[in-house]
């Protein structure tokens, strides 16, 4: 089959000007977390946290019935939920995904100024038009995208699923259109060979990670395994011994049996990184090589935005409630909820039923 790859010219992302929220004591950090706990009561909110947030935040979902995980499971979890409020700790396609799936529920987040450099890069202004001059092709968006985006998509999907979901509509003889990721979207296309159209946009995290640095400390640290995140370029890619979803790379870190581990996605997950396997030593893998700097340095510089301050702000106020205009919602709907019913059935499988 001849496969051709299109790149739209790429879109340039700001990365945020504002300073990180303030360094905190440990008797202000204190102060905030029984602060959030009681509003949580108060409100009937559930906090939903990804792994790329600060600790702080990650441990309290925990500790108050919340969650924290990848966004399939963010996903799926403030869909399940009762709460009548939802705290979307994240970017703001997460809050904006969970007012879809769930618009009779509020959806609050510490800062609507959490971006994605992926929801950013694939403006729907520009996407959908993309998408109207190759009509032949199902269209399928990553998660990380904005609303709009996903209204326009015939599925969305997120990495945990991606494979499985290619190789499907693969074997439908369906050509696709993927967007936004353009190191997702090629590392798709060559594990399955399936005929895909590819848009041209990057995390500005994972884009960073550099492949001959990574050879450098693989070389100083020879005992090693390297786990990637499918958003890293193909020269990361080539380099690691698993390559998985946020979830899946966490899994990997408890079962592989290496005691170091080089881990090539935002430092966030450490936390459960270490969680999962306390006795395992965890290695940044490397953004910046010789005569390289980095931007995000292994850290979204949008999700250092969530903090505990904002947060327990944001509970006592009201403020910074998602909203999604409800024509976009139910289009987007349709997409997201393939996502999860096709999610849904893998699992069955994967369990024999």
């Amino acid at each position: 089959m001849n496969q051709r790859v299109e790149i739209p010219v790429p879109v340039t992302v700001r990365l945020p000007t504002a300073p990180p929220p303030p360094s905190l004591s440990d008797g202000e950090r204190t102060r905030l977390r029984e602060r959030i706990k009681r509003l949580l009561k108060e409100r009937n909110a559930v906090l939903v946290a990804h792994y790329y947030v600060d600790e702080d935040l990650q441990r309290l979902a925990e500790e108050t019935g919340g969650c924290v995980a990848d966004s399939l499971e963010m996903a799926r979890f403030g869909n399940a939920h009762p709460a009548r409020t939802l705290v979307v700790a994240g970017v703001r396609f997460m809050g904006e995904t969970a007012k879809i799936l769930n618009p009779e529920k509020r959806v609050l987040m510490p800062t609507l100024e959490a971006e994605c450099s992926l929801d950013l890069g694939c403006p729907a202004d520009q996407f959908i038009p993309f998408c109207d001059a190759h009509p032949d092709r199902q269209v399928v968006v990553y998660s990380n995208t904005s609303a709009e985006v996903k209204a326009r998509a015939d599925w969305v999907v997120t990495s945990s699923i991606a494979v499985k979901l290619i190789e499907h509509l693969k074997a439908r003889g369906e050509k696709i259109l993927w967007a936004p990721d353009k190191h997702l979207g090629k590392y798709l296309q060559r594990l399955t060979g399936a005929d895909m159209l590819i848009w041209n946009a990057a995390c500005v995290v994972h884009d960073e990670f550099k492949g001959l640095a990574l050879a450098a400390l693989k070389r100083q640290n020879p005992d090693a395994a390297i786990i990637a995140h499918p958003e890293s370029p193909a020269a990361v890619l080539d380099q690691a011994d698993l390559i998985g979803s946020t979830s899946q790379l966490i899994q990997a870190a408890k079962d592989l049996p290496n005691k170091k581990l080089i881990v090539a996605t935002d430092r966030g997950i450490f936390y459960k990184m270490h969680q999962a396997a306390p006795d395992k030593i965890l290695m940044e893998a490397p953004t910046a090589g010789e005569g390289a700097t980095c931007e995000s340095c292994a850290h979204c510089p949008w999700m250092a935005m969530n903090a505990l301050s904002n947060l327990a702000e944001t509970l006592e106020t009201g403020a910074n409630e998602v909203h999604v205009e409800e024509a976009v919602r139910v289009k987007a709907l349709r997409a997201t909820q393939r996502m999860l019913d096709f999610a849904r059935s893998i699992q069955q499988k994967s369990h024999g039923d």
